[in-house]
């Protein structure tokens, strides 16, 4: 097994995921630094006990495990490049494990863990569900895609942040399972609203439609969770925006596209979602999909 030489770890990129995480490190006993660029998020990290630093460089230098909480792939990669430009991913560095937890490319992984490998430091795929929710209070669901003996240095640090952890394979494996699980997110979303719309049309109200589905075979996260908490109180503040999940959505047909997988409901959920099907921005919150009141799905008779 890889070892850490202790309890310290860091974490890049502190919105209201990456937040959420480096509290519950800190709550497990984690010496924990932190950054972002923005200036709010670094204040409310101090607050919080996490030490700011000013740079991700500066995370690297004084921390064990470090965990990326970042919007793309190319993010990704160039916090680590910078890392490794300014010699702190080098083999005479101490060992080193990252877990990045944003929704990134299989491929991206792989060669990032190939090539940390050779290093002696570690890289782990592990997109991450739950929300800032789960992310606040430590019980994200992991995804994990790695070698082993990364999982073991890696693990004292996921048990802090996550109440499920899944190794699902080697590395990038953690991605495309997290791709595949958006994609199912976006479609129920989508089926789930239909169903509501079909519901209220018939003289069914949508609470009570859906208090039959989630006591029946339809359900789903979306169905149990997502609609009763964010869509018919009209709240529409899940934490995750729409633009995410088209860049979800969209990465998932990519991967499709390479493996030669067709997938004709993605490509219909992908056209639906689009700006200007769905008209929504992409800041806005990806509960507004599922409003009843407001018809998104009209431009499907058309096509």
């Amino acid at each position: 097994m890889a070892e850490t030489t202790g309890k310290r770890a860091g974490v890049i990129g502190l919105g209201a995921m990456g937040f959420g995480m480096a509290s519950s490190l800190a709550r497990a006993g984690f010496e924990v630094a932190g950054y972002d660029p923005a200036p709010a998020a670094q204040d409310r990290a101090r607050e919080a006990g996490i030490a700011p630093k000013a740079s991700p460089e500066d995370v690297f230098a004084t921390a064990d495990v470090i965990v990326l909480s970042l919007p793309t792939a190319a993010h990704v990669e160039g916090v680590i490049a910078a890392a490794q430009g300014a010699g702190l991913l080098g083999a005479e560095a101490g060992a080193k494990v990252i877990i990045d937890t944003s929704t990134s490319e299989a491929e991206v992984s792989r060669k990032l863990a190939a090539a940390l490998a050779e290093e002696g430091h570690g890289f782990l795929d592990a997109p991450v569900s739950g929300g800032p929710s789960g992310a606040a209070s430590g019980q994200l669901s992991v995804m994990l895609g790695g070698d082993e003996k990364w999982v073991g240095a890696a693990m004292p640090a996921l048990e802090a942040m996550a109440a499920k952890i899944l190794h699902v394979g080697p590395s990038g494996s953690g991605n495309v399972a997290k791709l595949v699980n958006n994609m199912l997110v976006a479609s129920h979303m989508v089926t789930t609203l239909e169903a509501l719309r079909l519901a209220e049309a018939a003289g069914v109200g949508a609470a009570d439609a859906l208090r039959v589905i989630n006591s029946a075979t339809g359900r789903s996260a979306i169905s149990e969770i997502h609609f009763p908490n964010w869509v018919l109180p009209r709240s529409f503040d899940s934490g995750f925006s729409t633009g995410l999940m088209r860049k979800d959505v969209r990465l998932a047909r990519e991967l499709a596209q390479s493996v030669g997988c067709a997938m004709p409901v993605a490509d219909l959920v992908a056209d639906l979602w689009a700006e200007e099907n769905s008209g929504l921005k992409d800041g806005d919150d990806f509960m507004h999909m599922g409003d009843p009141a407001v018809d998104r799905l009209s431009h499907k008779e058309k096509m």
